[in-house]
C-alpha cells in the first residue's frame, strides 16, 4: 500500500471503474421507457460504488473510510440486484447477466480486502 498516492491507485476502485464503464455501456441498450428507472438506478448505484471508494480514501481516519467503502459495498449489492432485474426483463442475455455478475463479485472481494485492510490498520 505504500505506493498508493491516490485512490486512483486503488485495485478497487480500479475494478469498480471498469465495472461502471460495462454498465454503462450496457445500460445504452435498454428500452427508453426504463430511462427512468432501471437505467437512472444502475447508473447511480455503479457510481456510487467509484465516488464512495474516493470520497472514504480523502477522509482523514480510517475507520471513516472503511464506513465509505461498506457504502459501495452495498451499491455492489444493489448492481448484483439489477443485473439480475435486467436479465429477468431481457434487456441482457444470460451470458452479459453471468458476465457482470462475475465482475460484480470480484468487485466484492476486492473491496472486503481493503476494508479488512482498514479495519486492521492502526
Amino acid at each position: 500500500m505504500s505506493n498508493i498516492r491516490s485512490f486512483e491507485d486503488l485495485e478497487c476502485w480500479k475494478k469498480a471503474r471498469d465495472l461502471r464503464v460495462e454498465i454503462s455501456k450496457l445500460i445504452k441498450t435498454f428500452p427508453s421507457f426504463e430511462k427512468f428507472e432501471l437505467v437512472s438506478q444502475m447508473r447511480r448505484a455503479s457510481r456510487s460504488v467509484t465516488h464512495n471508494i474516493s470520497e472514504g480514501y480523502g477522509r482523514f481516519h480510517f475507520k471513516e473510510n472503511a464506513q465509505f467503502c461498506r457504502i459501495s459495498r452495498g451499491s455492489l449489492y444493489e448492481i448484483l440486484d439489477q443485473i439480475i432485474t435486467a436479465h429477468d426483463e431481457d434487456y441482457i442475455t444470460l451470458e452479459q447477466c453471468s458476465k457482470l455478475k462475475s465482475m460484480t463479485n470480484e468487485n466484492i472481494k476486492i473491496l472486503n480486502g481493503y476494508i479488512n485492510y482498514l479495519i486492521n490498520k492502526k
